[in-house]
């Protein structure tokens, strides 16, 4: 199979060993596979993949056809058409998948929507919901919000009934965040909107002194990116006085467990509102597999607003 390769910092395109299929799982033709910060990092050789997982075979989510199915698989069966989550290894030709980690997509949806969605949406909902426990009414600050996993935070938080503070530095891209719900500013000009309840923190750690002093009493911050620096000075008297939370989450080193749990809960609670039009996958970029290295070039240089999508498969990704 053709894959994208990663060798001495540099993202090219060759042919890899067809993965071998498990009992439990399926093999997917893929069609189309987001491009996320954690493929950079991981080319860059400053985040390795978890035991296991080839470290020179990135990609974290995909979407596409099930080919192949293990003797022991019973959601899933050939010609599904299926996204989700993996470790690694999903910007290929073919990925196998644990059947209780893959998503149906739902008709209508395009696959390079599909191939977009898992990551950026699974980030988001974990943040929001299961680490910051966000409820209706309360106020969110998202920071740094034209990303997708931002796009989805704030798409989510409306969706929620909270009124969602966006902080987005290319003055261009805020009125696309108006136009879903958010109040878009400037990443200096989100103080005069404080207190806010949850803080999803994509931004980093010159970020957090600012998102503890416009906490509410009894607010969260989740720190779901650390583009800006992993370390702080923390103000622990400020973090005791507005009885604060600090909490950092990941998914990609979770067990199958873990990740099963928060794929039904995507199932049940936000797929539908993608079905319904209620909630977007917002693309900026498709690029085809052969065109890996300016697809990754393009994502670090900034300045887009959603997901950058390769497409893999010949077949026609607009079905």
């Amino acid at each position: 199979m053709r894959a994208v390769v990663i060798d001495n910092a540099e993202v090219s395109v060759a042919e890899r060993p067809d993965p071998l299929l498990g009992d439990e799982q399926i093999l997917v033709e893929v069609r189309a596979a987001g491009l996320n910060g954690a493929d950079l990092l991981q080319a860059q050789g400053l985040y390795a993949p978890p035991p296991g997982v080839p470290v020179d075979l990135p990609g974290l989510e995909y979407a596409g056809e099930v080919v192949a199915v293990g003797s022991a698989v019973s959601r899933f069966q050939v010609g599904a058409r299926v996204m989700g989550l993996v470790a690694g290894a999903a910007q290929a030709e073919l990925v196998t998948v644990h059947e209780r980690l893959a998503m149906p997509v739902p008709a209508g949806m395009r696959w390079v929507e599909a191939g977009g969605f898992p990551e950026a949406f699974a980030t988001a909902y974990d943040a929001l919901f299961v680490q910051a426990g966000l409820g209706a009414g309360e106020r969110l600050l998202v920071q740094g919000a034209a990303g997708g996993v931002g796009l989805a935070a704030v798409q989510l938080g409306v969706a929620a009934g909270a009124r969602v503070t966006a902080t987005v530095r290319d003055q261009l891209l805020r009125p696309a965040l108006e136009e879903i719900g958010a109040d878009a500013v400037a990443p200096d000009a989100y103080g005069a909107r404080a207190p806010f309840d949850v803080v999803v923190e994509l931004v980093g750690g010159s970020n957090i002194a600012g998102d503890l002093a416009a906490l509410a009493n009894g607010g969260r911050i989740c720190v779901i990116g650390i583009a800006s620096g992993a370390r702080v000075d923390l103000d622990l008297r400020q973090l005791m006085e507005r009885r604060a939370v600090v909490r950092g989450s990941t998914l990609r080193a979770r067990s199958i467990e873990e990740k099963a749990l928060l794929a039904r809960e995507l199932e049940a609670r936000v797929v539908p509102m993608v079905a319904s039009g209620r909630v977007r996958v917002p693309v900026f970029a498709v690029f085809p597999l052969e065109a890996a290295n300016e697809a990754y070039r393009r994502f670090a240089a900034g300045g887009k607003l959603g997901k950058i999508v390769l497409t893999v498969s010949t077949a026609d990704v607009e079905d």
